[in-house]
């Protein structure tokens, strides 16, 4: 494993932004071209060129804000394409400057987020290698750059790798149930317990345990044979219904219907009592001969078709 953490044969991506001195990357993508070889293994993309530059699981290492002088900045965005691009098992490098304190410049971050930004990313096994002061030429970057001017910086060079599967994979998990016994099975009974709640022969016939009678457990207005009338559900009446309940079972039912079929149509008008001439069209009345008011009126069965 040869500088970078890059071996021979290795497809690696190198990444810079707008700080990256261009001679410095010159050198860089030089030196690391001779690490891996030759055949075009070495790939220089812009930071902002990343999601359209490349399929996913194209490189085996990634090198990005590590050219001298670089001061690149890792958003989440840019984090989650390099382990887009990065193979199962690939390895990414990056420096990147933070600040010792969360302070008021938002775009910087502390030392202790830039870990959790790569894991939150999907990369595993992230550590801090080193930490130092920036150079001089590095602190005039930040300030051309990203405008702050503190003096709180420092340059953490950190490491992660990609878990060995694709994001949105999937495999099929073998699991083993015990099984569980069928209707018929008896559950199984702790032998302690049965020993406790049985009750045997011996048992029975020991002097030590008194046992009752049932009957003596009666007295005698237990004995006594119950009124029938205080056996009877109350009626819908006496319970001060005047509805019949849907399921009368007390004759109250029956006794309305009764009342229904033997009583008289009731008149409207007031005028049924003389005669078809002054009665009206839907008078129960039409058809009858004239009566007395108060009268009840029965006709015969013959009466009640024509002649």
């Amino acid at each position: 494993m040869g500088e970078y953490g890059v071996a021979p044969g290795q497809r690696v991506a190198i990444i810079w932004d707008s700080s990256s001195p261009v001679e410095a990357l010159k050198d860089l993508v030089d030196k690391i071209q001779a690490l891996v070889g030759a055949n075009n293994r070495v790939s220089v993309e812009n930071v902002n060129q990343l999601s359209q530059s490349h399929r996913e699981s194209s490189f085996d290492v990634v090198l990005s804000g590590v050219v001298p002088g670089s001061t690149a900045q890792h958003s989440a965005e840019v984090l989650a394409e390099i382990a887009r691009i990065l193979k199962p098992g690939g390895r990414v490098l990056l420096k990147e400057p933070v600040v010792t304190e969360s302070g008021n410049n938002s775009r910087i971050k502390t030392a202790a987020k830039l870990p959790t930004a790569l894991t939150l990313s999907g990369l595993v096994e992230v550590k801090e290698l080193q930490k130092e002061a920036l150079t001089p030429e590095e602190a005039q970057s930040v300030q051309e750059h990203l405008g702050y001017q503190g003096n709180d910086l420092l340059i953490v060079q950190i490491e992660g790798r990609k878990p060995n599967f694709e994001v949105g994979s999937s495999s099929q998990l073998k699991l083993s149930f015990a099984k569980k016994p069928g209707p018929s099975g008896k559950p199984s009974v702790d032998p302690a317990t049965a020993k406790l709640w049985t009750l045997s022969a011996n048992d029975m016939n020991d002097e030590e345990m008194d046992l009752l009678d049932s009957d003596e457990l009666l007295d005698s207005e237990d004995l006594k044979k119950p009124d029938p009338s205080s056996l009877r559900a109350p009626s819908c009446k006496e319970m001060g219904k005047k509805k019949a309940c849907k399921n009368c079972t007390c004759g109250l039912a029956e006794e309305l219907e009764q009342e229904k079929k033997s009583s008289q149509p009731k008149s409207a008008c007031g005028n049924c009592y003389l005669g078809d001439a002054f009665r009206c069209a839907s008078c129960p009345y039409l058809g009858m001969p004239a009566f007395k008011p108060g009268e009840k009126i029965l006709l015969k069965e013959n009466q009640l078709h024509d002649a």
